[in-house]
């Protein structure tokens, strides 16, 4: 047999050999099995993903929507915070490496999160106003048990709950869980327990079993491959969103900022005060003019209020007069009767003896008397007379004071309003120059 031919022989055998290797290894129960169960964890994973991606874009829709309707700051950052970490969570737990382990922590994320929702977000803080997401949540839970519904059995599936139930009882203050899984809040709580996790057909005996074991190393290490480009390829592409809503989380914090608050606060008073200063300018004549107009009426009404009051004071002082007038009338009879008494008992020295006069007659006495009388009587009518008119005198000179006064302080103010408008108008005037000027030198130099 030449060279060729026990060449061409080995080929035929090697050919014939590599069939039949392919064949055992297709009929191989371990190896068929192993290869089913890869296809069921990577039809497993293709779900998780799916979920994910629903499960992100109903808490964005959601929670956008209860942002809009929020009018605090506060508020609408901490929405943005549990916006952000849900999607942060979904999207790497369904890039995990272990697909059984992927859908355990979806079940955990969306069942601890109804439990926050139930607790703090309805029962403490929100209120009804929250009742759209609490209903949201609870769907996504129901739609996260599905997932593990032919991955765990009955008794996986309760364990489970019970875990995470005791692990709520236990941390019923925990607010953020989207970043809790199960292996990490099963540990917390003591499971699983003495033996639990090497015990066959246990939820915890499930965890950290390589499903590719019993594959072909090379078939495994491509399949491997290339569910880590999958995973790659699936949070590159989710990357771009979770940016977006981190630089919108960005704007929240800087609009809860003191110093951000004080600024906008400045920005809001200076729009106020060039409000205020336009619509001054525009109102200035008008105002001008109403307040000159109630100038001059006021000026009018003082004067006629206080002619009254001086001609009812005239009144007045020339009643007192006439009253003094009477009186010093007839204090003066009283003085005549007086002197003519006295005349009778004064005899002037040196003189001869006067003949004797008329006899003694009281009626000249009682006329003295009456006469007397009559003047205290007109004196007490012009004291009381006297004491109405000072206060009348007092109130009129205190009205005036405070007419003038007023008058005083009104055409202050109309001063102060005539020296502003002066002050806008020279303002404007600078503008308007400052832009007329470019716009004249710019058509000169087109006119050449």
């Amino acid at each position: 047999m030449t060279r060729q031919q026990r060449l061409l022989a080995c080929l035929l055998a090697i050919a014939c050999t590599l069939p039949a290797c392919s064949l055992l290894d297709r009929w191989n129960p371990e190896k068929r099995a192993a290869r089913e169960r890869a296809q069921q964890l990577q039809q497993l994973q293709l779900e998780v993903m799916r979920y994910a991606d629903g499960y992100v874009g109903r808490e964005v829709e959601v929670l956008t929507g209860f942002q809009a309707e929020s009018t605090s700051p506060e508020e609408r950052l901490l929405l943005q915070n549990w916006k952000l970490s849900q999607a942060t969570s979904a999207y790497t737990i369904a890039s995990g490496p272990n697909s059984v382990t992927n859908a355990l922590d979806m079940v955990v994320l969306a069942t601890l999160s109804r439990m926050v929702l139930d607790d703090a977000w309805v029962g403490e803080t929100y209120g009804a106003r929250a009742k759209p997401v609490q209903a949201m949540q609870q769907t996504l839970e129901t739609e996260a048990w599905k997932l593990v519904h032919g991955v765990l059995t009955d008794d996986q599936t309760a364990r489970l709950r019970e875990v995470m139930t005791q692990w709520r009882a236990a941390h019923p203050h925990v607010r953020n869980v989207a970043y809790i899984h199960f292996v990490d809040f099963a540990k917390s709580i003591g499971s699983p327990q003495q033996g639990e996790q090497n015990r066959p057909g246990n939820l915890f005996a499930m965890l950290g079993i390589d499903p590719l074991t019993n594959l072909d190393p090379a078939v495994r290490e491509i399949t491997l491959t290339r569910e880590l480009a999958e995973r790659s390829i699936y949070y590159m592409q989710r990357v771009p969103s979770l940016l977006d809503m981190q630089i919108e989380r960005l704007t929240y914090q800087f609009a809860v900022q003191p110093e951000t608050k004080a600024m906008l606060a400045s920005a809001e008073r200076a729009s106020l005060v060039g409000s205020a200063s336009d619509r001054v300018a525009r109102m200035l004549p008008e105002v001008l003019d109403r307040e000159r107009e109630a100038l001059v009426a006021q000026l009018q009404g003082i004067l006629r209020d206080q002619s009254a009051s001086l001609g009812t004071l005239a009144g007045q002082v020339r009643a007192t007069l006439e009253a003094g007038t009477g009186t010093a009338n007839a204090l003066h009879g009283a003085l005549d009767s007086a002197g003519r008494i006295s005349a009778q008992f004064a005899t002037p020295p040196g003189a001869p003896p006067p003949p004797p006069g008329p006899p003694f007659d009281i009626r000249q006495y009682t006329e003295m008397l009456r006469a007397a009388t009559d003047t205290a009587r007109e004196l007490t009518a012009v004291a009381q007379q006297a004491d109405g008119v000072l206060p009348v005198l007092r109130t009129a000179t205190r009205d005036a004071s405070g007419a003038l006064n007023k008058v005083v302080d009104r055409l202050f103010v109309l001063l102060l309003l005539l020296v502003l408008a002066a002050i806008a108008a020279t303002f404007l005037a600078a503008l308007a120059y400052r832009r007329l000027v470019p716009r004249i030198e710019r058509g000169e130099g087109r006119a050449p």
